[in-house]
This record gives C-alpha cells, structure tokens and sequence, in this order.
C-alpha cells in the first residue's frame, strides 16, 4: 500500500482545574475546566463567570506560558 500525509486528531483530555485558551471559533476565548464526563466538558468564563456545558470539542495544539486570563 502507498503511504500518504496523513492528519491524525485525538480528543483533548480535559482535567478539572485546568486553564484553558481556544483560540479560534465561536468558543474562542479563555476559559476554566470544572467538569469532565464521557462525554461532555463543563467550562467556566473566568471574567464573566458564566459556564457551559458542551459536547467534548477540543484538540491540543501547544502548551505554553502566557497570561490567562487575557484581554482580547
């Protein structure tokens, strides 16, 4: 068989705690990881403190230092 480029996704593993930053889309923004279940992830805004719950959506990119939560 020919080998081919292939993109590989993996579904992120959210923990509880975490300080998260998506950076495009309709929930760019940053945001507080306080529920995971199967299935789900509960997020929390960190400056409006408004949370929501959603259907597991993210892939990791990077991990690097920055400040959190940002104004932009």
């Amino acid at each position: 068989m020919a080998e081919h480029e292939v993109t590989v996704f993996k579904g992120y593993p959210f923990r509880v705690g975490e300080q998260i930053r998506i950076d495009d889309g309709p929930r760019a923004g940053d945001w507080e990881v306080i529920g995971v279940s199967k299935s789900k992830v509960r997020l929390r805004c960190p400056v409006s403190k408004r949370e929501f719950q959603w259907d597991r959506f993210c892939y990791i990119v990077e991990t690097k230092k920055q400040e959190w939560p940002r104004e932009d």
